[in-house]
Order: structure tokens, then C-alpha cells, then sequence
């Protein structure tokens, strides 16, 4: 059984954390977020860390790992990785949405949502943000564009991704 709700958040050197009603805001230097925490969850501010008591044990963990994440993203900020793999497969930027030329016939634009960054650097594509679920969506929608399919590994990859590899009719037909 996890006990990672009874473990206090210390909260760092320039972040502001208030607390009203069930609303948390947390302020930093790279900006502020705000959660709103279950009827069951308690959360209070003592001695520079923050507390979570709950009734409910599952909302006692996620909630603490949720304002745990927020203090971390205003702080230090999430980035999530993607590589492109593939013959003529490239991405870009058109103002501040990103531009992928994977295959199809038209280039794919994905709109940038409030609150992230895309930065591009040959066939890596870096999204930048400070909310850990956001960063997380949108790597997962730019993913989603052109998985890496199994045969030859084309495709849109988190950076370390292990794709398993298949062999081809050829490969499989020759050895039986």
C-alpha cells in the first residue's frame, strides 16, 4: 500500500500556495496553476509545507501527487520529447502552432494550446510547459499523428521509446 499522501510538500524558495474553500493556487516564477481538490481531502499550509489529510486513501495519494506536480511545474517546468523517425518525415513551426510532414498528403497542423511551447531541433520535437498533464496531452495528440509502426520503425516516438520490431512476409515466409 502506497503512503505517499503522508509525506508533506516542501515548498520552495519564491512559490506562493493559497487556499480557498477547495481551490489550491500555487504561484512561482514560471507562473501559477490552480487545482480543485475533492470534498474529502483536506489541505493545509504549516511551516513552509503543505499537508494533505483525507478520509479516502486513493484521494489522499493523488491529491498530494497533483499539488506535488503543480509546485514542481511552476518551478523547474515539464518537457516531453518526441523524435521523428522516417525518409522525408520533418516537423516545423508556423508562427506558434507546429507543422508535421509525415506522409500524408497535407502537412498536419496542431494548434498550440495555452500554457505550452514547442520548440523543434532537426527531428526532435520538444513541448514545454509548466502543467505536467498538459505537457503530457499534448506529446500524446502530437504521437498520435503517426505512431512508429513495427516494421521499418517510422513514425512519431517519445525520445527513448523501445519499439518492438516485427519481421516482414519476406523474413517469416524465408525461414520456414
Amino acid at each position: 500500500m502506497s503512503r505517499i499522501g503522508k509525506k508533506p510538500i516542501e515548498i520552495p524558495q519564491g512559490v506562493d500556495v493559497k487556499i480557498a474553500g477547495r481551490k489550491i493556487t500555487v504561484k512561482g516564477p514560471k507562473g501559477e496553476l490552480s487545482l480543485e481538490v475533492q470534498p474529502q481531502v483536506k489541505v493545509e499550509v504549516k511551516d513552509g509545507k503543505i499537508f494533505v489529510q483525507s478520509r479516502d486513501k486513493a484521494f489522499w495519494g493523488l491529491s498530494r501527487a497533483l499539488i506535488y506536480n503543480q509546485v514542481q511545474g511552476v518551478t523547474k517546468g515539464y518537457e516531453k520529447k518526441l523524435e521523428i523517425e522516417g525518409v522525408g518525415y520533418r516537423a516545423g513551426l508556423e508562427g506558434e502552432d507546429l507543422v508535421l510532414n509525415v506522409g500524408f498528403s497535407q502537412p498536419v497542423k496542431i494548434k498550440k494550446p495555452e500554457g505550452i511551447q514547442f520548440s523543434v531541433d532537426k527531428n526532435i520535437i520538444t513541448v514545454l510547459g509548466i502543467d505536467k498533464e498538459l505537457v503530457g496531452q499534448t506529446a500524446a495528440r502530437i504521437r498520435k499523428v503517426r505512431p512508429p509502426e513495427p516494421y521499418k520503425g517510422k513514425g512519431i516516438k517519445y525520445q527513448g521509446e523501445q519499439i518492438r520490431r516485427k519481421l516482414g512476409k519476406k523474413a517469416v515466409g524465408a525461414t520456414t
